[in-house]
């Protein structure tokens, strides 16, 4: 299993319902949190999804884009896929929300690349972590 930090460190944008986005979901443990607003899922062909997140009060980029490799990695679950490899991921400041924009790539069986997810395993790290997977 991947360090927590790692997750954070190693990118990625992204999950929720197919083309819907899912409700803001803010974490109350104090001043300075981030506040998680929602995910929306594009289905771009059966095994490649375009996800963009949004959140208000980030470290920075990596926090922009650990949101969405949790979603990601719930959005391959959702669908009966195991893995998810990151294509890639755009992160930007919009007002005072920042927006990650990616594609990943889902599959049964580990994908070859530099940027696998393991689903299960990165759901539970997300968990872990407080950030929201829906």
């Amino acid at each position: 299993m991947q360090h927590p930090l790692t997750l954070i460190a190693t990118l990625g944008t992204a999950t929720a319902a197919l083309g819907a986005c899912a409700p803001a979901a803010e974490v109350s443990e104090g001043r300075g949190q981030p506040v998680y607003e929602g995910v929306q899922a594009t289905p771009l062909t059966d095994d490649l999804v375009s996800l963009t997140v949004a959140m208000r009060g980030p470290a920075g980029r990596a926090e922009v884009e650990a949101y969405g490799r949790c979603a990601a990695a719930q959005y391959a679950l959702d669908r009966g896929y195991g893995f998810a490899r990151q294509v890639r991921t755009i992160v930007r400041r919009e007002g005072r929300s920042w927006v990650g924009d990616a594609v990943y790539l889902i599959s049964p069986g580990q994908p070859q690349g530099l940027r696998t997810i393991d689903a299960a395993v990165a759901v539970a790290e997300c968990a872990e972590l407080g950030i929201p997977t829906v």
